[in-house]
């Protein structure tokens, strides 16, 4: 073992490189810096086009403010910026202003920059190879600046392997565009992928402005279903566009956080507003929400992370409470808030009881007070006459509100059944039943959402789900991302019963669905696969992502909110929970039924 090592300072293309791993993780990050540059530069168009998912070709062309020759030759030196306010890191308030972008840039990838002055009458160039820089040179350009990026990583391997494939690239582009385009209403963003034009969001102006830039990316059916926010305290402001709470996704991906007009992934802000909709919304959906917040730049460090997509709050109770209030005041006057005091004295009774129940339902059958139910009753639950749900107008019975000349309903003896017999059904959506000593509530969705999941997952484990075909294919609209995933999870569709084939460069052909579903919104239920596609993205194991598949299958196979049910069919769904393993929830966490005890309902009325 020698007794010393030697310090050597490392080569000046070493430290550039060492440099390029912060800042440049792949080719977005790399659009991330280069379109922050022209923002910064006052620009009013942006275009990104791209070749190979960027790793052959990144060009960025604005109509910014442009640089002279001096300019030109530091703006591709390191630490060389003309951001920072007179070196006060604590005052933030560009976008970029690391400074060793350009110059990192160039040590991994062939560089050209161009840029023109509006007092000028030509444009000078500049270009970098191997972290060797030119001289500017003229060159004939409109005003503005353009940057190209070729070959990146292209002379280190290492790097280069570890990028995916042109899809997975072009889509984290265009993440990265979006976010960038949705800070800055007034620009108009051009984007090109090997010469076909995937995103072109003109520049909005006046009232109404940032609304439709979030409609042009976002979707005008998120600006239906969404509210307006504001909020100002503390010296913050928060601004932007919260979802309905009816109005979710089974992912985070469409909730979108800005600071100062930069695009952030924080956790304060993303639990802000977690809590926000904890009254309306359960733990597995997520809503959509675009939340701007401004504050004093001295008030934020934004000098956390490379990338700069990660930041600290001085105070971060602050913004979590003034997000919080935000969203809550926008969804209390727009009337999604009820309660009263008789309401909350109900609920709290049922709260107790449901504490109190514990669960009854095991995988082996239905207790009631620790009895087991006969198989008589098994049998029962499994007749041909109560385990089918048959269409009222197949069947001649039109609905309790209807009844049909038909049929005769029977009234069930209500003791013999953990979750009693029917009684009614309200809303059209929860059936009444009443068992020897409770009245039950069941929300008839919930629970056959769980009852199709089970059947889901026996059919899966027999080898395949059983499908049916469609006369007429439905064809599902969707962006070229959506269709790339939908065709890469094609198999494991296959296995779950569904059949989608590409229908034109932007839709999908659903050629047959699975057997359960019966007629289900297919294309809501496929928008719902791409979303649980995305967030497992071959992290999952096949089977973990099979099941959140079914589970979403599930959700939409199931009878319907606003359907209205015969007693028959009441007391059917209510037979099989009792011989499904799981049925006291949904698959979403929900429960699937509340028991009122009599002596419950008597101190709601002041009887005990």
């Amino acid at each position: 073992m020698p007794e010393h090592q030697d310090i050597k300072r490392l080569p000046e293309n070493l430290i550039n490189r060492i440099a390029a791993g912060e800042v440049v993780e792949r080719p977005a990050s790399v659009i991330k810096e280069l379109v922050e540059n022209s923002i910064d530069a006052g620009a009013s168009h942006i275009s990104i086009m791209t070749g190979d998912g960027g790793k052959s070709l990144i060009r960025v062309a604005d109509n910014g403010i442009g640089m002279n020759g001096d300019n030109l030759k530091l703006c591709v030196e390191r630490h060389a910026t003309s951001k920072l306010n007179e070196g006060n890191l604590d005052e933030i308030s560009s976008l970029g202003f690391r400074g060793e972008a350009l110059a990192s840039i160039g040590s991994v990838a062939d560089l050209s920059v161009r840029s023109r002055p509006g007092d000028q009458d030509t444009g000078l160039v500049i270009n970098v190879a191997n972290g060797k820089i030119s001289e500017p040179g003229p060159v004939s350009m409109n005003r503005g600046t353009v940057v190209e990026v070729r070959n990146l990583f292209e002379k280190i391997p290492a790097r280069l392997k570890f990028l995916k494939g042109e899809r997975a690239e072009n889509s984290a582009i265009n993440d990265v565009v979006k976010r960038l385009a949705m800070a800055n209403p007034s620009i108009h963003f051009v984007i090109e992928a090997n010469g076909r034009q995937t995103g072109n969001w003109p520049g909005q102006k006046g009232v109404g402005a940032q609304e439709n830039r979030l409609a042009q990316i976002m979707g005008t059916e998120f600006i239906r279903n969404s509210i307006t926010i504001v909020n100002r305290r503390h010296g913050i402001t928060v601004e932007g566009m919260a979802g309905l709470p009816t109005f979710t996704r089974a992912n985070s991906l469409m909730q979108f956080f800005f600071v100062n007009g930069r695009a952030v992934r924080d956790k304060v802000l993303m639990g802000a507003v977690r809590a926000a909709y904890g009254d309306f919304i359960f733990r597995s959906r997520f809503p959509v929400a675009a939340i701007f917040v401004y504050m004093e730049p001295g008030e934020v460090d934004v000098n956390v992370h490379p990338a700069k997509t990660e930041l600290r709050f001085r105070d971060s109770g602050a913004v979590r409470s003034v997000v919080i209030s935000a969203i809550g005041m926008a969804l209390e006057k727009a009337g999604y808030r009820a309660s009263s005091h008789f309401g909350q004295t109900a609920i709290d009774s049922l709260a107790a009881s449901r504490t109190a129940q514990k669960s009854q339902y095991g995988s082996h059958g239905v207790q009631d007070g620790g009895r087991k139910f006969s198989a008589a009753n098994k049998d029962r639950a499994n007749s041909p006459v109560t385990s089918q749900y048959q269409n009222p107008e197949e069947t001649g019975i039109r609905g309790m509100g209807e009844p049909s000349a038909r049929y005769e309903e029977p009234v069930q003896d209500h003791g013999e059944f953990a979750l009693g017999a029917a009684r009614a059904q309200i809303f059209e959506n929860y059936i009444i039943a009443q068992s020897r000593d409770s009245m039950l509530m069941i929300d008839q969705h919930a629970a056959h959402e769980r009852l199709v999941y089970e059947k889901f997952k026996k059919q899966l484990a027999r080898g395949k789900v059983a499908s049916q075909l469609q006369l007429i294919p439905q064809i599902v609209e969707l962006n070229e991302d959506e269709c790339a995933a939908l065709e890469e999870a094609g198999p494991d569709l296959e296995k779950l019963g569904l059949g989608v084939e590409r229908f034109g460069p932007r839709a999908m052909a659903v050629r047959y669905v699975p057997a359960l579903l019966g007629n289900g919104d297919v294309t809501a239920m496929i928008r719902d696969i791409i979303d649980g596609l995305a967030e497992l993205d071959g992290t999952k194991a096949l089977n973990e992502r099979l099941l959140a598949i079914i589970g979403t299958m599930a959700c939409h196979g199931s009878v319907r909110s606003g359907r209205t049910l015969s007693v028959i069919e009441m007391n059917a769904l209510l037979r099989e929970m009792e011989a499904t393993p799981n049925s006291g929830q949904c698959i979403h966490g929900r429960p699937t039924h509340v028991e009122l005890k009599k002596e419950d309902i008597e101190r709601l009325f002041g009887r005990s």
